[in-house]
């Protein structure tokens, strides 16, 4: 049996270019600072980035409406990317939420009033 001397292997790459954590990572932070951001209806790319940052709760999603009025998308729904209607893109409200701490013990207590 002979042995080859070497082997060339050629990685192949993919021809899609994978949404990188730095560009949901910048998108998010134009997102937080601005309070809101537009989407083209079009731009399916960003779409498709935000609607995983959707899914994990770091921004909320409305679709905008012939008539200018605003359509809150569910994660379902954004996770298609439609192309027919533009987005506008904000940061969550976490007004009103009761953040229950663990205590040192590792159970929940009540918030503390301010």
């Amino acid at each position: 049996m002979a042995a080859f001397a070497s082997t060339n292997i050629v990685p192949f790459r993919s021809a899609r270019r994978p949404a990188t954590r730095r560009d949901q990572k910048g998108l998010m932070e134009a997102v937080y600072t601005a309070g809101s951001l537009p989407l083209e209806a079009g731009d399916r790319e960003s779409k498709i980035m935000v609607a995983r940052l959707q899914v994990f709760g770091f921004v909320v999603i409305d679709e905008i409406q012939a008539d200018g009025s605003l359509r809150r998308m569910r994660p379902s729904e954004a996770i298609e990317a439609r192309t027919n209607r533009p987005w506008r893109v904000s940061k969550p409200s976490f007004a009103g939420v009761n953040a229950r701490m663990p205590d040192a013990g590792g159970s929940l207590s009540e918030p503390q009033p301010a």
